[in-house]
């Protein structure tokens, strides 16, 4: 066994409701752990999803889990980012 994953921790936001961890969907922000990503959501909902279609589509998910996806995208705008030109 390799120590330091066995160390690894998941991040967790919005009271749990956001997860990260390198070993569930290659690292990317999902729902509570399970393997719906935030930009799954985010994309249903940007392209005319409603919730309520969402949520027929993931019976596993909570009115509360797409309105943290939200919040958790508008958190992460909400910083400052420098684009550069790489090469």
């Amino acid at each position: 066994m390799n120590a330091a994953l066995d160390d690894i921790v998941p991040l967790d936001y919005l009271d749990g409701r956001i997860t990260v961890h390198p070993d569930i969907c290659n690292g990317h922000p999902t729902i509570r752990g399970r393997r719906i990503t935030v930009e799954t959501i985010l994309g249903f909902l940007s392209a005319g999803e409603s919730q309520d279609e969402i949520l027929l589509q993931y019976p596993s998910l909570e009115p509360a889990d797409i309105d943290a996806c939200l919040r958790f995208a508008a958190e992460l705008m909400a910083h400052r980012y420098t684009l550069q030109r790489v090469a």
